[in-house]
């Protein structure tokens, strides 16, 4: 039972490695929905594993013990190795609950302070101009409450043509129009469950510029005019984004220089890849190896309720 959990804590490491290779080989679009899935899908597969891993800590307290009728210790092996993973599952899992919660809040805050500092100006067409002369423009998602809306400061529509202004707005009405900051957070989730899953969070917010690089493109029939509305913002950014929730998408997020190399190319045409496949493939170990461990523990339990363990 121990072996069998232990595999989907493993396998989140080889999808930072496949996460490249698919944003390299597949259409963005079908990159952003791979990656985010198979990143939730690994993150679930890792709490699971751990709270079944910290169940025979758990039935090691009387009053547990008590409430689930269970009066005999599980038998799932060794007794002090399964008491030891079972602590260090629990460790692993309290600090999992704590950064998530504390993280989450942070976001929040931000993305708040994000629609605080644009509350009061005027918008047309979900555009909202910042009189600052420092350029910047980002996707800021309405939630609940609000309206989406893209933020653009003054500077950033000084440094560009007005062929390249139209493109950034595209490219953020893409964002928009995606959900991609749904898609990030997603990620972010994800990568507050296992160090391995964080580092593939660059790999989605690189996919989710990828898509809205490519919308852009086919508005403006342009790629070429595209890829310098990308560089020439990223050259003129000045401003940190770190006052930002990661959640909100900006024209020059991720690698520039790479999304401008995909531009200047010709537009991705493969909708599939072996990747999707070897991912689908990591994602089907990490469930099988779960579920197995847990028919593994529901037959330790029967067996220490007294019960003969079900076929």
């Amino acid at each position: 039972m121990i072996a069998l959990l232990l595999v989907p804590l493993v396998l989140p490491f080889a999808l930072p490695l496949l996460a490249r290779r698919v944003v390299d080989r597949v259409r963005p679009e079908t990159a952003l929905w791979t990656l985010t899935s198979a990143s939730a899908a690994l993150a679930v597969g890792v709490l699971a594993c751990l709270g079944v891993l910290l169940l025979p800590l758990a039935l090691s307290v009387p009053a547990v013990a008590g409430l689930a009728h269970l009066v005999h210790p599980l038998d799932a092996g060794p007794t002090a190795l399964v008491m030891a993973v079972s602590v260090l599952a629990g460790g692993a899992l309290a600090v999992l609950c704590v950064t998530a919660v504390r993280r989450a809040l942070w976001e929040v805050r931000r993305l708040r302070a994000a629609h605080l500092d644009v509350a009061g100006v005027p918008e047309a067409g979900g555009v909202c101009v910042v009189d600052d002369t420092r350029p910047d423009a980002y996707a800021l998602p309405g939630g609940r409450r609000g309206a989406d809306r893209i933020v653009v400061t003054t500077g950033m529509l000084r440094a560009l043509t007005p062929g390249e202004r139209s493109i950034l707005l595209a490219h953020e009405r893409a964002h928009l129009a995606g959900r991609h900051h749904l898609f990030l957070a997603g990620a972010q989730l994800a990568g507050w469950c296992h160090p391995a899953l964080a580092a593939v969070t660059r790999q989605v917010s690189f996919a989710a510029e990828r898509a809205a690089d490519e919308v852009a493109a086919r508005s403006a029939g342009d790629r070429t005019l595209t890829a310098h509305a990308v560089g020439h913002a990223a050259l003129a950014t000045t401003r940190a984004r770190g006052a930002l929730s990661s959640v909100t998408p900006g024209a020059v997020g991720g690698p520039v220089p790479a999304r401008v190399k995909a531009l200047l190319t010709h537009a991705p045409v493969r909708r599939l890849a072996p990747a999707l496949l070897i991912v689908a493939t990591v994602i089907g170990l990490a469930g099988s190896s779960a579920l197995a461990g847990a028919v593994s523990v529901h037959r330790g339990v029967e067996i220490a309720q007294g019960e003969h363990p079900s076929d």
